[in-house]
């Protein structure tokens, strides 16, 4: 198993959405030194803030509305600052979708093992969604691929097991899925059938 590689921090953007505070300053100063330009903002990261590598937010004043996208759906790393440990902070900051977090006050260090744990979650996230859009299309594509091997059977005059060797067969050939040769069978099939 490879290992995955770490990311080039260095020319990163960084949004820092938190209201003037030493925090915030103490962690801006760590990221300069990271080479990491940053963008602090307060109260709300706009779509014109975009596009950014990381995006670090106070979760102790978080609030509903603050970002662009729905809760869960940020299109990069989010880190939270957190200084209170109460519970339902912590959830509002999860429920946000942060990947990774740092303890308030802030001193100067914590900001590179933030940026590297927030990175690989995330990817490990998008990643994941990926596989279930891959899994959701395939299953979409189901309906289609019982529809091509029942033409297959018809017109071949082929049992259940044959119209599906046939079917793997023939997406081999043409060099796709085989999801994407029953689209096509099924293709030609209306064609036929239309008369086109």
């Amino acid at each position: 198993m490879s290992r995955p590689s770490r990311p080039l921090l260095a020319g990163w953007r960084a949004l820092l959405l938190h209201r003037p505070h030493p925090s915030a300053d103490a962690l801006t100063r760590q990221l300069e030194l990271l080479q990491i330009r940053v963008t602090v903002l307060w109260p709300q990261v706009d779509e014109a803030d975009l596009p950014a590598d990381v995006l670090f937010f106070d979760a102790d004043m978080g609030h509903d509305g603050q970002f662009p996208w729905p809760p869960g759906f940020a299109p990069m790393p989010m880190i939270a600052l957190i200084g209170s440990e109460t519970p339902g902070r912590i959830e509002w900051a999860m429920t946000q979708g942060s990947n990774a977090h740092l303890l308030k006050p802030i001193g100067s260090t914590g900001a590179y093992s933030a940026l590297l744990i927030a990175h690989r979650a995330y990817q490990q996230v998008c990643s994941q969604a990926d596989e279930v859009r891959a899994l959701e299309e395939r299953l979409r594509q189901r309906p289609i691929v019982v529809h091509a091997i029942l033409h297959l059977m018809t017109t071949r005059r082929l049992g259940e097991t044959e119209a599906w060797k046939q079917l793997r067969s023939l997406a081999m050939d043409w060099g796709m899925t085989i999801e994407d040769a029953a689209e096509a069978i099924c293709r030609n099939d209306k064609r036929t059938l239309s008369g086109g």
